[in-house]
């Protein structure tokens, strides 16, 4: 029978589709092939991207030459324009602006090969802390009001070049998301005085179905409410609003569980596209007892047809607790792929 549920943080309902139910093996996809040809993100064409904002390279190389381990970009192509005031009019009943903001990519390293599952664990922590360092920066303009840091790999979530990088856009609005998410956890901590994420962890610490791996400071879930299979939220344990307020000495744990379930999810599902996405705070707030910063990773699995668009329910064909018990029975082993139940029994 299926599930109609409901998110305990947004007005959104959710079709657990039981009837349609998809195990692992049945969303196996042909393995992408290698295009070729020339990348401007490679070793030696950082003369082929705008000048760097941040790079951790070598202090005996110069900016925008070889040497680099972690560089960060402007995008050549930006979604929105660094220069400008905003400019707010209105024609009529209709309102503008300037499409000022700021649109950046983070370049996770020189190899063209690589991502961000199967990179060093230092390499992936150092990651981290450049969008934390960008977030620091980008939040000085007064312009900027939200910084959405997401991740489209694969080119059917998006990713319009194979090297692996991620992408940054400060917004001078904050997007309709992020308040929708801002007010359902305001609503509930009206309610109750308690953070709803926190108020998760907590009950997802105690029933242990949904949970997927955890660590001293942070757990990996697939979420009650889930909108896609295997769609998984990594959550600090602890309460923090804001990403760039994370504690320094989180942040290798942070790398090792990204590292972890992205693996998970690769041995699973044969490297699927997925897009990731942080969920933060928006531009200087003081911390929020009713927010919890978290990242959000959808394998894209399936496609958002006209019922999804036209009544705004999701219908995923995975229960999450399936999708958790899959990820919790994989592992890897000095970076070789194995399974403890062979790929959940194929």
């Amino acid at each position: 029978m299926p599930e109609l549920r409901k998110s305990p943080i947004m007005e959104r309902w959710v079709i657990i589709s039981t009837e349609r139910g998809k195990r692992p093996i049945d969303f196996k996809m042909e393995k992408r092939t290698a295009k070729g040809g020339f990348c401007p993100f490679c070793y030696g064409n950082e003369d082929k991207t705008p000048p760097e904002v941040l790079a951790f390279r070598d202090p005996r190389s110069a900016p925008n030459t070889p040497g680099w381990k972690v560089r960060v970009v402007p995008n050549k192509f930006p979604a929105l324009q660094i220069e400008g005031d905003l400019d707010k009019t209105g024609d009529g009943i209709y309102d503008m602006m300037r499409g000022v903001g700021a649109h950046e990519v983070l370049i996770e390293s020189p190899d063209h090969k690589l991502n961000l599952a199967y990179l060093p664990d230092d390499h992936v922590e150092s990651i981290f802390w450049a969008l934390r360092d960008r977030c620091l920066d980008l939040q000085k303009d007064s312009r900027f009001r939200y910084i959405l840091i997401f991740k489209n790999w694969g080119e059917e979530a998006g990713a319009s070049l194979e090297h692996s990088h991620i992408q940054l856009i400060a917004t001078p609005i904050i997007p309709k998301r992020a308040i929708e998410e801002l007010e359902g956890s305001k609503f509930h901590y009206q309610l109750k005085e308690r953070c709803i994420f926190c108020d998760i962890i907590k009950q997802e610490t105690k029933e242990q179905k949904r949970i997927i791996y955890q660590n001293e400071y942070f757990m990996a879930i697939a979420p009650y409410a889930s909108r896609f299979p295997f769609e998984t939220w990594v959550m600090p344990r602890q309460h923090v609003s804001a990403f760039e307020q994370t504690p320094s000495e989180w942040f290798a744990q942070l790398a090792g569980i990204m590292k972890t379930v992205l693996r998970r999810l690769d041995i699973v599902l044969d490297e699927p596209p997925f897009n990731f996405i942080i969920h933060t705070a928006p531009c200087k707030t003081p911390d929020l007892d009713y927010y919890h910063w978290h990242i959000e990773i959808m394998p894209k699995l399936t496609r958002v047809a006209g019922f999804e668009w036209g009544s705004g329910f999701y219908i995923n064909p995975t229960p999450p607790e399936d999708a958790a018990e899959a990820l919790r029975n994989v592992d890897y082993v000095n970076g070789s792929q194995e399974t403890v139940k062979q790929k959940v029994e194929e």
